[in-house]
C-alpha cells in the first residue's frame, strides 16, 4: 500500500510544511531570531529573487504571497510565526497547476528545501518540528 501512497504523492500539485510532516526536510523550521528580523529576511529573499514576484505582504498575519515564474510557474505562501522570544517558525505552502508526466512533487520539494537552505545561511537554525 505504501507504494501506491508514494506514487500518488509524486503527482501531488502542492506541499505544505508543518510540524507533523513525515519528511524531516519538510517539517517546520525554527530559527533563533525575532519575528521582525525573520520576516524582513524572508521578504528580502523573495524581493531579490528575479524568478519571484511578491504579490501580497501581511505582516499582521505573518504571511507573504509569492508568484514564482521559473523553472515553472507556482504559487507560494510563506508564514512566519513567533513561538517564543528569539524562536520563530517558518512554513511554506507551494502549489502549481502545471502538468508533469514525472509528477510535480519532487520539484516542489526541491524548491522548498532550497528556500530553507537560504534561510539557514542567514539565521541560526534551531530545529525542525515541535519539541515534545
Amino acid at each position: 500500500m505504501a507504494i501506491f501512497g508514494n506514487l500518488f504523492l509524486r503527482f501531488s500539485k502542492q506541499i505544505e510544511t508543518s510540524d507533523s510532516f513525515s519528511d524531516e526536510q519538510l517539517k517546520t523550521h525554527y530559527y533563533k531570531a525575532n519575528f521582525n528580523q525573520l520576516f524582513q529576511t524572508v521578504e528580502k529573499l523573495f524581493h531579490d529573487d528575479a524568478d519571484c514576484r511578491i504579490t501580497t505582504v501581511s505582516k499582521e498575519h505573518g504571511e507573504i504571497a509569492v508568484e514564482v515564474t521559473k523553472p515553472f510557474s507556482c504559487f507560494l505562501i510563506v508564514t512566519v510565526v513567533t513561538e517564543r522570544p528569539l524562536e520563530t517558525a517558518v512554513d511554506f505552502k507551494i502549489s502549481t497547476e502545471r502538468f508533469s508526466v514525472g509528477g510535480n512533487y519532487p520539484a516542489l520539494k526541491k524548491r522548498i528545501i532550497s528556500y530553507y537552505e537560504r534561510l539557514n545561511q542567514l539565521h541560526t537554525f534551531i530545529r525542525t518540528g515541535k519539541n515534545r
